[in-house]
């Protein structure tokens, strides 16, 4: 592929790219790029957000070049701090470690092993004297850390920034140098970030950088970042079922937001938006399973979920008693599915008829339901628990 085509495929989807014309020059350069992407194991699952950064860096394998996976066995110790508005949990070694494990085999759902190098940051940070990190240190400010918008807000709000936090550009900026990066891959939050390691790179006196920076996934709330943290993630290697059903029960709107940053594509505007999401659903379980497996979530689904089958269906039980039915709601989704919904949410959805009992809606918020053994509440599009 010519440098000029290269560059047209590698620009789609992407937030921002510093800069176009040094990517055009490295693309020309008749050699494998060498293409970073760094990832703290602070937790053991990767995530579909995760994986918007992931297909790019196989958009790049794809035309020739180089993955190195950085794995941040040092760096996943302090946590990025981008985008947080309070200090990371500390992790010790052994924890990120054993997050570690099941990162090769989930990235590699991805990636193409052939083209993939795999290193740890901790095999240059462990042989560090504590003079070279103060050496290292030395080649920031502090008034250029404390520049990150996460910082300044920080302080603006009078919370704590913690000496270690700071370190973690540094380190993540000498990564660069030390893998000797062509382009470095990341979210919109690691502008940061990724201008100190073409910084650190300019010092040692090499090429610097490119930086590819991609979207970030809204979770399934619609509004936070996706993160294992908050919950409201999907996980790569989650159940088939787990992830069909987590997929739909995302809104419309964010529907039409995963088409583009999941798929590749626009929404598609002549289908239903309830058969859009399903397909949307089978095809990310397709993607991270197999057909097979998609094709059996899918009629799961479908017959846990229709009218006719829903009393046949295997459903969580949820212990019947007397209460309004907002109370029952709220209740109902917390014991079952270990889902917090407010009061405020539970009202919505009866106002909406997603609440149902054997089919029947309710609509009377302040009604308190009658319920027996083997009814089937329906809670919303995807919820239902059987009365025991």
């Amino acid at each position: 592929m010519q440098p000029d085509e290269a560059l047209g495929l590698l620009k789609r989807g992407a937030a921002q790219i510093i800069s176009e014309e040094e990517l055009r020059q490295k693309l020309s350069l008749g050699r494998p790029l060498r293409v970073k992407l760094g990832v703290d194991p602070t937790s053991a699952d990767i995530h579909l957000g995760h994986t918007i950064v992931l297909r790019k860096l196989r958009q790049f394998q794809d035309l020739g070049h180089t993955a190195v996976l950085i794995i941040g066995d040092f760096t996943g110790m302090i946590g990025d701090p981008s985008g947080r508005s309070a200090t990371r949990p500390h992790l010790s070694h052994d924890e990120v470690l054993a997050n570690a494990k099941t990162y090769r085999e989930q990235a590699f759902k991805i990636l193409d092993p052939a083209r993939t190098e795999m290193v740890a940051n901790g095999d240059w940070f462990r042989a560090m004297s504590f003079e070279d990190v103060i050496r290292l240190n030395s080649r920031m400010t502090l008034q250029q850390l404390l520049q990150r918008e996460d910082f300044h807000e920080r302080m603006s709000r009078q919370q704590p920034i913690r000496a270690h936090e700071i370190q973690y550009p540094i380190m993540q900026g000498w990564d660069s140098v030390m893998v000797k990066a062509d382009v470095e891959l990341g979210g919109t939050d690691q502008l940061f970030n990724n201008l100190v390691g073409r910084e650190f790179q300019r010092e040692q006196g090499m090429p610097e950088q490119v930086v590819l920076l991609l979207p970030i996934l809204e979770g399934l709330d619609g509004t936070k970042k996706m993160s294992k943290s908050l919950g409201n993630f999907v996980g790569v290697n989650e159940a088939p079922a787990e992830m069909f059903g987590k997929l739909m029960s995302i809104s419309d709107e964010l529907m039409a937001r995963y088409y583009t940053l999941l798929l590749d594509r626009q929404l598609p505007n002549e289908v239903h938006p309830m058969e859009a999401k399903k397909q949307l659903a089978f095809e990310i379980v397709q993607t991270y399973h197999s057909a097979a497996a998609a094709k059996k979530a899918l009629e799961d689904w479908n017959v846990r979920f229709s009218e006719k089958h829903l009393a046949e269906a295997e459903l969580p039980t949820f212990q019947a008693r007397e209460q309004d039915v907002i109370t029952t709601v709220v209740d109902a989704f917390a014991e079952a599915f270990n889902a917090k919904k407010s009061r405020a949410d539970a009202r919505r959805l009866i106002q909406q008829g997603s609440v149902q009992i054997d089919g029947e809606k309710i609509v009377d918020l302040a009604a308190k339901i009658p319920l027996r053994a083997g009814q089937v509440l329906r809670l919303d599009k995807t919820h239902a628990v059987r009365i025991a």
